[in-house]
């Protein structure tokens, strides 16, 4: 017996010895692949703020100040109100006419965009009909065909219709949001219960109530990240209202400040009246981020797991 207990302590001290150094190798591991994946989101995060710092620090200089001093850091006059109060009053206040301008595009443009997109991918994701997949690959395709590639055909189309340098030439354009309708497809199937259609249906409730008091409901998160990126990528659009827009009334803030910046060479006194237009653009969107940052990281993960 005293042999066989010792042999059995031996076998347990051998088994209990062995697993500290595997919990030590593999704590190692982890902490290296945390300090690495912690580097590169520092990385990102620098990538990405240090222009948003840039253009916070240069809206405070005057234009000798711009060039006469360290670019990351103020001068000791700050001509901050100065300046925005130069971009608000510049030509009758034309800036405060770009930003209204945007405000409608990106407001308006990416609401509905997201109100027919969570249509669509409900539609494509509830019901049962022929043609479904052809008809959703076809509107996904829409995902890889850039921008810039259907500005020309849209400018010659709306030419055609009367359309051309109207707000309707930039407003219908943003309507369509292929990646939306993906994504509230994804999300419908994952998350919208057939049964609860169902017993809608049961108590007489129509289709288009079921969507609009079930489907939306459940569907919000979903709804709030297709609408954070429509409105990003509106009020950020360059390319189309170059194309559509030779009335400088109609133009929204992105082409305005470009305007602007064109004419540097000929006044420098607009490269005060760009960097504080640039400050005064990026505030919305800031706003809209945070304001909306939880629904939006919700939305990207929740619908990926049924």
């Amino acid at each position: 017996m005293t042999a066989t207990a010792t042999t059995s302590t031996s076998n347990i001290t051998s088994r209990t010895s062995k697993p500290p150094a595997r919990a030590n190798r593999s704590a190692g591991r982890r902490r290296r692949s945390t300090i690495i994946v912690t580097g590169l989101l520092v990385v990102v995060a620098l990538y990405f703020l240090i222009p948003v710092y840039w253009v916070l620090v240069a809206s405070t200089k005057s234009t000798a100040d711009l060039f006469s001093t360290n670019g990351f850091w103020f001068a000791e006059t700050i001509s901050l109100g100065d300046n925005l109060a130069r971009v608000l009053s510049y030509d009758n206040g034309i800036f405060g006419r770009w930003f209204l301008n945007s405000a409608i595009y990106a407001g308006v443009g990416a609401l509905l965009a997201t109100y027919f997109a969570a249509a669509g991918g409900y539609a494509l994701a509830k019901y049962e009909f022929k043609g479904r997949n052809l008809v959703f690959g076809t509107i996904l395709g829409g995902v890889l065909v850039p921008g810039t590639a259907t500005a020309l055909p849209l400018f010659l189309l709306f030419s055609q219709m009367g359309l051309a340098n109207t707000y309707w030439s930039v407003l219908l354009p943003s309507l369509v949001s292929p990646f939306g309708l993906f994504l509230c497809r994804i999300y419908a199937q994952a998350t919208v219960d057939t049964s609860l259609i169902e017993a809608a249906r049961i108590d007489g409730a129509g289709e288009l109530r079921i969507f609009h008091t079930i489907g939306l409901k459940v569907l919000t998160p979903a709804l709030v990240t297709v609408f954070l990126f429509q409105l990003v990528g509106i009020w950020n659009n360059y390319f189309l209202p170059l194309v559509m827009l030779s009335d400088s009334e109609l133009y929204p803030i992105t082409l305005g400040l470009n305007n602007w910046l064109s004419q540097v060479d000929r006044l420098p006194e607009f490269y005060e009246l760009t960097t504080g237009g640039v400050l005064l653009s990026i505030i919305p969107l800031s706003i809209a981020m945070i304001v909306l940052q939880r629904f939006w990281r919700g939305g990207l993960t929740e619908g990926a797991v049924k």
